[in-house]
């Protein structure tokens, strides 16, 4: 498998299966194009990719991606100063212990965890499909079994519970992949996403409560970033998955996943709403 010559944009990629993907794309020969919220990680994970992939102009964006606004403002700068984008990862994520509500009025994990895909990849849509062939990757999460979606309670209002908020924001990035991939059919743009398995990595280090307390646990069985990166990379550069569109993967293969993750009716009411989320904080 090869990348050279390839631009690739991806969040989350200052630590954990994020900073490994990215990594490894850049061996590939990639160009890394990437979104992250601390001046010094980024600084640290530019050096990573400059060691990784030597002679490229990898390059850092900075930006808060649970706010709607700045989501935008830095998709646009990102479409501004590049001329073509192959591939999009969506990928930073997170758990919190409490409901935590954003300035723009969304539930914290909601807002990150899926507003973020969609309004980052509406932003470079137009760059990818003048780039076609080129693919979207988005990191799921096998924790969307069980999960079911409150259409008149998005922003975990009525109740919340840290990972039964996860799980839902995980199968909206499912249910999201389904439409975009229908939306982009026939443009030569692909659409998959991924349970990249039970990772050890900084993910829920700053969830506080109980949710903190068992993390380190739950790490102590996980698989490394590396193995977890394993499925991301795959689909942004293999050439077994040219063509291959609205699917979702595990173990660098299909899976199906949950009846509700399979309702189309669903996935357009999702899209439908999460657009009318953007316009509004477009406003």
């Amino acid at each position: 498998m090869t990348m050279q010559g390839k631009v690739v944009v991806i969040t989350g990629a200052t630590s954990g299966i994020g900073e490994v993907a990215a990594a490894r794309l850049a061996q590939q020969g990639a160009r890394i194009v990437f979104v992250a919220r601390d001046p010094g990680r980024a600084e640290a994970t530019l050096a990573r990719l400059r060691s990784a992939g030597p002679g490229a102009e990898h390059r850092a964006h900075l930006a808060d991606l649970s706010l709607m606004a700045d989501t935008r403002r830095v998709a646009a700068e990102i479409a501004a100063a590049e001329p073509r984008i192959d591939v999009l990862v969506n990928n930073a994520g997170a758990v919190f212990d409490k409901r935590i509500q954003t300035s723009e009025g969304l539930e914290l994990t909601f807002a990150l965890n899926h507003m973020a895909y969609f309004v980052l990849t509406e932003g470079l849509k137009a760059r990818l499909v003048g780039s076609a062939p080129a693919r979207i990757v988005s990191t799921a999460s096998a924790a969307h079994q069980g999960a079911r979606l409150d259409f008149d309670d998005l922003q975990s209002t009525r109740s919340f519970s840290a990972m039964g908020v996860y799980g839902r924001s995980k199968l909206c990035n499912i249910l999201f992949t389904r439409e975009l991939a229908r939306r982009l059919a026939g443009t030569g743009v692909t659409a998959n996403c991924l349970h990249p398995g039970v990772v050890a990595t900084r993910f829920g280090d700053n969830a506080g409560g109980l949710l903190g307390f068992v993390m380190p646990l739950v790490k102590r069985l996980s698989i490394s970033p590396e193995q977890g990166a394993e499925t991301i990379v795959y689909l942004a550069s293999s050439p077994k998955v040219e063509g291959v569109s609205g699917l979702y993967f595990a173990k660098c293969a299909p899976k199906a996943p949950s009846t509700a993750a399979q309702d189309d009716a669903a996935a357009a009411r999702l899209w439908e709403i999460s657009e009318r989320l953007a316009s509004a904080s477009a406003a």
